[in-house]
């Protein structure tokens, strides 16, 4: 009998998937039969050398190359295996013994919290990412690969119920886990056909987004407070009158302002869209964000405030002291400045370029339509048909 041949396999069925990769596998071969072993690894076509079989310009390629020769010679050893006890190896058997064994590389917990590590996300993304792996730990202690399924996904949605979390919550928490899955196909470490999210549908809860109405917001202006309060306070004024998110007030600097023939402009690029927002702060609300501006001895002065979670305690103070019902948090203000802009009259599409949305449909999201609002709109149109 002959010994089995093994060579590897780039894109045999001649086909990318629609990441634009396709598998590598090992064909173990005997005269007139042959077998291909899924690899479980997808590169693009660039980052494979055909003259050499090895992956080549991907950021994982060594340890790419060195899981596929684990994979090969692990079927080597299991042929060796069976003629050393007297039996005649088939390709059956090769196959059988297959691939299951992902333990050559890692678990999928410490794939992510490396990946995460080493990605250039945003610290508080990866904080995020990182709890979401804590409770994935809690939840189901000792999972890996074999483990990440639909029924996984289920039971992770039912144990996050149990435990109280709110729906949009275990909904972070499930694109959590999409990102990192997407994560590890886009390395090879799993097919787009174990990918568990293909038939798995994440549910959101469509609530309206809180507002301060104009009485509430002037309440807010009015509340006597000093120091730390006085200067959360201000913040979040400041960013009811641009429409600010919290990571973008934060990185204010002078040259974030500019004069354009007298009047002063804000104009920065937002960290979450990179869209670039021009505001003329004379014309907005007043001008209002420029005088709370001016209070303050310089820019970074007023931007350097304590961490988002930190600013929210402290405006829920300020909330009570005001004596306003709505739950206040920084992102309110954003919620604030579309909606009063939008019961001002402002257009849509303006309001869309002030908040530095990319999609109208998102600014539609985010503005709210008041009572006093529909009213008055009604009355206008009453006029119209005298």
């Amino acid at each position: 009998m002959k010994k089995i041949r093994y060579r590897y396999v780039y894109n045999r069925k001649k086909k990318l998937n629609a990441q634009g990769t396709a598998l590598v596998q090992i064909e173990a071969s005997l005269p007139y039969r042959k077998i291909y072993i899924s690899t479980r690894v997808y590169v693009r076509p660039e980052e494979w050398d055909n003259n050499t079989a090895m992956i080549i310009n991907h950021p994982n390629a060594m340890q790419l190359n060195a899981y596929i020769g684990k994979l090969r010679i692990k079927l080597e050893q299991t042929e060796m295996s069976l003629w050393q006890r007297g039996i005649i190896p088939t390709l059956l058997q090769l196959k059988q013994v297959s691939c299951d064994d992902r333990s050559v590389t890692s678990s999928f917990c410490q794939f992510a919290t490396s990946a995460i590590k080493l990605s250039q996300r945003k610290p508080e993304t990866k904080r995020s990412l990182l709890g979401t792996l804590a409770i994935l730990a809690n939840f189901m202690p000792g999972y890996d690969w074999g483990d990440l399924n639909y029924s996984f996904l289920k039971n992770l949605e039912q144990y996050l119920l149990a435990k109280g979390s709110a729906v949009n919550t275990i909904a972070k928490h499930l694109r959590n886990v999409r990102t990192l899955i997407g994560e590890a196909m886009s390395q090879g470490y799993i097919s787009s056909d174990e990918n568990p999210f293909r038939s798995f549908k994440i549910h959101y809860e469509n609530r309206p987004h809180r507002f301060l109405n104009p009485d509430e917001l002037r309440r807010m202006e009015n509340v006597r407070v000093t120091g730390k309060l006085a200067h959360v306070r201000d913040a979040f004024l400041f960013c009811c009158y641009t429409g600010l998110r919290y990571s973008d007030f934060r990185l204010l600097r002078e040259d974030s302002f500019l004069k354009i023939k007298g009047n002063m402009w804000l104009h920065i690029k937002t960290e979450k869209t990179g869209y670039d927002l021009k505001i003329p702060l004379h014309l907005v609300f007043g001008g209002k964000a420029l005088e709370i501006l001016s209070r303050y001895p310089s820019v970074e002065t007023f931007s350097d405030i304590r961490s988002n979670a930190e600013t929210n305690r402290r405006l829920r103070e300020l909330q009570q002291m005001a004596k306003i019902k709505t739950r206040v948090t920084f992102h309110t203000a954003r919620h604030t400045c579309a909606t009063l802009l939008c019961h001002q009259g402002v257009p849509i599409t303006t309001v869309q370029r002030i908040l530095g949305h990319t999609k109208l449909t998102t600014t539609q999201l985010y503005s709210e339509v008041m009572a006093d609002t529909i009213v008055k709109d009604l009355k206008n149109v009453k006029k119209n048909y005298r």
